[in-house]
Formats: structure tokens, sequence, C-alpha cells
């Protein structure tokens, strides 16, 4: 391990942290001990120096004097956020002692763990957190709040989460960015794509909201939210129609060609432009686009998945580059993740066989009903790396949940979040230059090292070293628990199932910071499908009660008379979900939480641009400001971003999401309910249920 914690002063490498594809070399420069700035790694093969407004602020956000110092006890009701400090020998204590009296009294699965990857090490998230949860036999969380429907619908299709490499979509000369605000979410993969286009590349947007990417494309698509699988079956009915099939690769590399052919019959462009709202001929235009043009490559973004139907949509989509062969062309075929490719030994890293017998399993996204429903009850949770009271699903049932008096909840952050505000006992985290962890991207084939660069802000501690603490609390002496960052590192990335780790090991990657995963090419070769093609037909998914070949299903609220708006709450350009909220330059930048409209509804409500809203439903309301134009479709509104809470203020949009699972992988549905919108203050009769 090199110190760069006895050197005060020079420049010193780094990676960006943030649940983000892109998960950039840095180079962090630090005076006095103390970090003044930072900037892109110019060295790193993806990355190449450019980095967000996001990661180049961000020593604003390690030093903000909001950030947490010390351990905290509540001294008031939950949710007024009233606390004083208190000693980390205190807080472990009445930690562990609370605890020990729930295991003994409601056994352990009375406590459960709620986290995710506010922080993209994979030491600090997936390691001593989880062997220690494990060898406690706590209810278990099933992480299912981001990817998780998207993932399991392109593996019925592709196998894993493996694609196109990024480098080698410069090579491309159409991309289709589809459901994916990349100027703000994946910005390297734009730069590739400027790459490409200044060598004569077209680039086109699919997407619900004309936002930075919509503007950005040469074509914009847009769809009413929730139809992607009805388009891309679409586009294939046009390809099979017209003969702009390749029939070997078919022939060759995929199963259930022959199905699909008959199958997308139905899916006429007439018929799929009554359900999109794309004009059928745009359809036509975009398949012959499609079919002419190699490479093609399809982006696949995250905002497809998080509806009802967003598994399927997803398969769907992914099944598109194997009509037209785009497989075989390099920079051609697909992305919607790459993490399958640096797969880490999780097994070695989690330690699922410290468990004793089989865990109780919570969906995240159903963390309100689990507080106030589930029998046995939880009687305590542990947050951490996430915010559920903003970034949950039915966030007025979250907060219900979390206001009960006889839950013990225990939050470990670097701020006072609204989470926070409802904790027994709160401890200080430290920011990811703090610590030692691993890294490795979901797009990019590279895995990176962080070392510390900074100590550790006040008394904060890393997730690693506050769980050591808990478990020697509770008395476990487990040698697992005892582990080094390093040690763990280790036992990562030993991993001989995955041969495209062979050369990446811990010694490496603290002399290289970042080493490339060996990966080859999907082509020709087998996939990880039951066929090892891909499968256009999967009898998997029949075997699973899902239709075996690519289906469009409409969204499940249609109660348009009562909430006439399909509401899209996005991300924004400066904040990543909640992470950035809180800090004052960030929400300088964004200026405030806006409802984009159409024109047409916007006139019809006498609703004006820059005018308050209110944004409401039978779970909750919001209040936002409208931004008129002709960047949504009529019926549709959309926000952007996760807004701190503020006296006041009412932009908590997750108060408005459902808590429904999605049709495959547990998946979150954001993007799948209806809301209502009035002017602020303006009283309206509402439609009877």
């Amino acid at each position: 391990m090199k110190d760069f914690l006895n050197e005060p002063t020079g420049v010193f490498p780094s990676v960006c942290s943030l649940d983000c594809p892109d998960q950039c070399g840095l180079l962090v420069h630090k005076r006095d001990g103390r970090i003044v700035k930072i900037e892109g790694d110019p060295d790193h093969p993806v990355t190449q120096g450019a980095i967000c407004n996001k990661v180049r602020h961000m020593a604003e956000r390690i030093y903000d004097p909001k950030r947490l110092t010390t351990p905290l006890r509540r001294v008031g009701p939950k949710g007024e956020g009233a606390f004083e400090p208190i000693t980390w020998e205190e807080a472990i204590g009445t930690i562990t002692g609370r605890w020990r009296e729930l295991i003994a009294s409601e056994g352990p699965e009375s406590i459960l763990p709620y986290s995710f990857y506010g922080n993209m090490g994979r030491i600090g998230t997936e390691g001593m957190d989880r062997r220690f949860f494990n060898r406690m036999s706590a209810s278990e969380l099933d992480q299912t709040i981001c990817e998780a429907a998207g993932s399991e619908g392109y593996r019925y299709t592709m196998g894993d989460s493996i694609g196109t490499s990024p480098e080698d979509t410069e090579h491309a000369k159409l991309f289709v960015f589809w459901g994916i605000n990349a100027v703000s979410t994946n910005m390297h993969q734009v730069t590739i794509a400027e790459k490409a286009r200044k060598n004569g590349a077209k680039i086109v947007v699919i997407d619900v909201h004309r936002n930075r990417t919509g503007k950005w494309a040469d074509w914009f698509i847009p769809l009413k939210p929730g139809t992607d699988a009805a388009l891309a079956l679409g586009l294939m009915h046009v390809l099979f129609a017209e003969g702009r099939t390749d029939e070997a690769f078919l022939r060759e590399y995929t199963v259930g060609h022959e199905e699909l052919r008959a199958h997308v019959k139905a899916y006429d462009p007439d018929t799929v432009a009554d359900i999109t709202g794309v004009p059928a001929g745009d359809i036509v235009r975009l398949a012959r686009m499609y079919s002419e043009t190699t490479p093609s490559f399809i982006r696949i973004g995250n905002g497809i998945q998080h509806h009802d139907n967003g598994g399927m949509c997803v398969r769907t989509i992914a099944c598109l580059p194997a009509l037209t062969g785009q497989w075989l062309h390099r920079g051609g075929g697909a992305i919607k993740a790459n993490g399958g490719y640096v797969q880490h030994n999780s097994r070695a890293l989690q330690r699922p066989d410290l468990r004793k017998g089989k865990a109780r399993s919570v969906n995240m996204n159903r963390l309100g009903s689990a507080l106030l429903e589930l029998d046995p009850p939880i009687r305590s949770l542990y947050v951490y790396n996430t915010n559920p009271a903003v970034v949950a699903p039915e966030a007025n049932k979250v907060r219900e949940g979390l206001s009960r008096e006889d839950l013990f909840t225990v939050v470990h952050d670097l701020f006072p979040t609204e989470t926070a505000k409802y904790a027994d006992i709160v401890l200080p985290a430290t920011s990811a230059f703090e610590n030692t962890d691993l890294y490795h991207s979901y797009w990019h084939h590279y895995v990176q090292i962080q070392q510390p660069v900074v100590a550790p802000y006040g008394e904060s501690k890393s997730n690693v070293e506050v769980f050591r603490l808990l478990a020697r609390g509770m008395g476990y002496d487990d040698p697992a628990l005892q582990d080094s960052e390093a040690d763990l590192i280790r036992q990562a990335v030993d991993y001989p199932r995955n041969p495209a780790y062979d050369g990446i090991t811990y010694e490496a990657l603290v002399e290289r910071q970042y080493v490339k995963a060996d990966v080859k090419p999907l082509f020709p070769g087998r996939l990880p499908t039951p066929s090892g093609k891909i499968e256009l037909y999967s009898a998997a998914m029949g075997r699973k009660g899902y239709p075996p070949l690519p289906t469009y299903t409409p969204l499940l609220e249609q109660d348009e008379e009562r909430w006439p708006f399909r509401f899209i709450p996005g991300p924004n350009h400066n904040f990543l979900n909640s992470t950035f909220s809180l800090n004052e330059k960030h929400a300088k930048l964004e200026k405030a939480p806006k409802l984009h409209m159409n024109a047409a509804d916007a006139a019809a409500l006498g609703i004006g641009d820059g005018e308050r809203v209110r944004v409401w439903n039978d779970r909750g309301e919001a209040e936002l400001t409208a931004a008129i134009g002709e960047d949504v479709l009529p019926g549709v509104v959309v926000s952007q971003g996760l807004w701190a809470d503020a006296p006041g203020k009412k932009h908590t949009v997750n108060a408005l999401t459902p808590d429904r699972l999605a049709d495959m992988g547990g998946g979150a549905v954001f993007f799948s309910g209806r809301v209502q919108v009035a002017r602020a203050g303006e009283a309206v009769a509402e439609a009877a249920p």
C-alpha cells in the first residue's frame, strides 16, 4: 500500500466513487493535508482526463460544514433532527446492546440492513457489512432499486451483463441512445460518440423527455412512457418484412428467429404508432436507417427498466442487434451494462457461509410496506450508503415507518440526511478519498483501487472499520470479521472462474492504480445463455411464466380521468440520486426543482412557465416549478433530480411513486405512476376513485 496520507502536499491518483458507469480516473491535488482540487487523470485509457461537475466540485462536499464529525444520539422526536454528540464507545455499546436484546427476544431477522451503492467501492458496500449481517443471520435486503429488472431481461437475451466494448464504439456509424440521458449520466459515451460523429456517425435519441441528450441528438424521437418494447417490435416488423435482416447471423448465432419473424407481424407500423405516439413513417425510417448503417450501436439506458414492463422492454431492445448482425462489426451491438465482464469473487467477499439457515428477504423497493406491515416485524434498521427517506418509492410510507418509536434505527452517513433525522444513533462516515477500496465499472473494463488520500474527517469511520467494531461489540470472533481492507481486496480479485481477472491482483492495482480485465469479443463464441446463443425465443422465460418471445404489455396504472398525467421523476445534471442535493454549490447549479410539461397541457390548466405547481396522487404530493414547452409529449410530466427537503417546500417526488414491483427481478417502477397537476394553491375538484 502506498502511503499518500503522510505526504501532505502533492498530486495523487484516485478514482470516482459515484454510482456512474464512467468510473473516472482522477488526480487529487492536496496542500497541507487538505484536498484543494480534483481533476481527471489524462492517462486513464477510457475517461482520459474529462470529469463532470459533480466530481470537479467534490472537495466542497468533503469539507462542507454540514458534514458529520462525531457520533450522535437522538434527544427529540423522530424526524426533527435533534441530537447530542456521544463517543464511538457509547455508540457501539448502545447499538450492540440493543441488538443483543432483540436477537434474544425476537430473533436476528428482526434486524434489517438497508444499503445501496452511494459509494461504489466493493469492499465498503459488499464486504465486511455482508459478512457481519450474514454472521448475525439478520434479514437480508434484496437490492433491486436500480437495475434489477433490466439486467434480468437482458440476461434472457444475452446471458449476462455483457456487451460492446465502450472504446470500440468510436467505430460506430449510428448511435441509438435509448432511454438514457447520457450527457448527464454517461458523459464519456457521449465523448466517444462525438469522436464518431466527426467521422460521419449519426446520433438518434429515443426518450420520453427532450433532455440534454435529446437536444444534442441529430434526431430525437419522443415516445409514450413504457412503450419501448412496442417500438422495438415495430422496428423488427419492418426489418423482417423488408428483408433487412442478416439471415446468416440469425441462423448461426441465435435461437428463435423464425418464431420471432412470425410473432412481430402483429406489430405493424400503424399499430405501433398508436401505442407509442411515434409516427408510422418515423418507425419505418428508423428501421431502415438501422439496417443500412453498419456498425450500429444501441446504448440501453436505466430509465426504460423503471416501468411495470421494464424487464421485457430491455429484453426486447437487446434482440435488435442480432437481426442485422451488428455484433460481428467492431463498435456495433449494444451496452446495457458490462459488469458481467469484471464480476469479482462475491462469495469470497460476502461470505454467505457465515449465515445460519435461509435468510428472510426484504425487497428494498417495499421498505415502507415492510416497516409498517411485515410480520414478524422489523425492530431495527441499519442504513448506510443510501438515503431511503428520499430515494425509496412511496416516500410518505417510508417516513411513516421510520417514525415508529419501537424501531431502533442507525444511520451511517457523511451528512445529516432526511433519513438520519429519524435515527436513534447517527454515525459519521468517511468519504471515498479517506478509504481503501476496490472499484470496477459497469461500463468499461478497468478494475481500479482507491488508496486513502486524506485522513478521516473528524471522527468519521469507514464501513469496514465500523463493522469490525460492531463485530467486536457483538462478541463475534470469526477470522473473516477481522480481515483488513487489503485482505478483502485480495479475496475479491482471486477469482479463477472469471478468466478476465488473470493478472489482476492487489499488488498490481497498488502499483498501477487500474488494470484492464482481459475481455474477449463475444462473437464468434458461446454466450452464457442455456443455448450458448442469443435467445430471441427464451424457453427459460416460458418456464418462469413469461412470454418466451419479446412482447409488449401496457403499464398497470390507467386511471386517466383521475390522474391524467404519466409521471417520470428522472435524474438531473448536477445531482446523483440524493447525493449533492444537500450541497449548496450543486443546488445552485441546478437552480430549482422543475416539472416539465407540454405547452398544450399547461394551457388547458392555465399554468404559466415558471409558476409553482402542485403535483399529487393518492400517495402524496410535491410542489415544483413549471417548465413549459415541447420537450415532453402531451399527457406526460417529467421532474429531474431528488432534491433535499427545505422548510415549507415539498420537493420529495418519490412521495408520488408506486412501490409495486416490475415484471422481472423485483425491480422498481418509479416511472409508471400517474399524477394530477394544478397551480399551487388552486382548489381542484378531484375525480372520484
